[in-house]
């Protein structure tokens, strides 16, 4: 393997599910600002829109929760066209 060619900085981050609240730890190099505390320690967090535990495929739900409405807007603008 080549020496010198994979990240150094490797940590535990916290990510955090938007949609549900859920947060889950993992080794990272992700960069970022803010932080979280779990369980009585500082982790570095990333946001995220959507995991596995908000994601249909994983949950067997059909319904995906749009957070920037786009799908609203959508369907707002074309149901005039409907008969």
């Amino acid at each position: 393997m080549k020496k010198e060619i994979h990240p150094e900085n490797y940590r535990i981050i916290a990510f955090k599910d938007m949609s549900n609240g859920d947060v889950f730890l993992t080794r990272s190099t992700a960069n970022t600002k803010e932080t979280l505390e779990v369980d009585g320690t500082e982790y570095p967090l990333v946001k995220l829109e959507i995991s596995r535990t908000s994601h249909p495929f994983y949950t067997g739900k059909s319904k995906l929760i749009d957070a920037a409405g786009r799908i609203d807007k959508f369907k707002n603008k074309y149901a005039k066209f409907k008969k």
